[in-house]
């Protein structure tokens, strides 16, 4: 039997602080709600917008550099799955939740326009994940253009989690 792809692809905006708890053995959980905007034109020609929120969990080191560097507002890239739990509340009702689990994450926007900070060229991924190029070669950034200053570095390699 064939096994299934359970893939999930977001990109939006946080619309809180993320919220970061630590299991008894240490581990990292951060929670996220991330909205995602669409929008397209209705039979009249107007534009409508839709907005959808997603909860998105980050889980070991993963949750440690999303607990520390995504705040209220900044764009992020997100891969992961999804997952549908149910409960039963406090009041004994039956409850579902939907969550996407997520194991690579690519902080977006500059370090001044509020996307986050320690972006890279690659995402930052969940521990199991293979860091590795997978073209076999180092990267190097692309030359800058002869137009535009270079950027100044004003940190050092070793403050990136990642």
């Amino acid at each position: 039997m064939a096994r299934g792809i359970n893939k999930v692809i977001l990109v939006g905006n946080l619309g809180n602080d993320p919220e970061t708890r630590y299991t008894q053995g240490g581990m990292a959980i951060t929670r996220i709600s991330l909205a995602t905007t669409s929008v397209r034109k209705d039979k009249d020609g107007n534009q409508q917008e839709r907005t959808e929120w997603h909860r998105v969990v980050f889980f070991g080191k993963l949750g440690e550099i999303a607990g520390e560097y995504l705040r209220k507002g900044s764009s992020v890239y997100v891969e992961g799955s999804i997952r549908y739990d149910k409960y039963t509340g406090q009041d004994g009702q039956e409850k579902y939740s939907t969550d996407i689990i997520a194991d690579e994450m690519q902080m977006l926007g500059g370090r001044e326009g509020g996307g986050g900070g320690a972006g890279g060229d690659r995402p930052a991924r969940a521990p199991r994940q293979d860091y590795g190029n997978q073209g076999g070669g180092q990267r190097r950034p692309a030359p800058a253009p002869a137009s535009q200053p270079a950027p100044i570095d004003d940190f050092a390699d070793d403050d990136i989690p990642f």
